[in-house]
């Protein structure tokens, strides 16, 4: 799980934050300091579903505004798989809503 938030977060920040003709962002970018897979380890074992839903919201939150928010179409589905992954209310339950954010950020790269 934590390989998946951390990519959620990558992909969000580099929506977010790279720019054609610049360097990509990569996992040991300093803009990734606070959404390493060590980061979330920490969370996922303390069971901190709360935390881990306010992490990669920050990301996703950037991402979102990157596309044009939630007036285009992407923003829309993007918002709504953000909130379906907000919903969930314990570890095991994170899964399948982290892997469809994931591979939606993934497709709109």
């Amino acid at each position: 799980m934590e390989l998946h938030l951390e990519t959620v977060a990558l992909f969000s920040l580099k929506l977010a934050y790279e720019s054609e003709g610049q360097s990509p962002i990569l996992r040991d970018d300093l803009v990734m300091g606070d959404y390493q897979r060590d980061v979330f380890e920490l969370l996922v074992r303390r069971g901190d579903v709360e935390g881990i839903q306010v992490k990669v919201g920050e990301c996703v939150g950037l991402a979102l505004e990157a596309i044009g928010g939630v007036d285009t179409v992407m923003g829309r589905e993007l918002h709504r798989l953000a909130a379906d992954f907000h919903t969930e209310q314990a570890i095991e339950e994170l899964d399948a809503p982290l892997i469809a954010l994931r591979n939606y950020l993934k497709d709109i790269l």
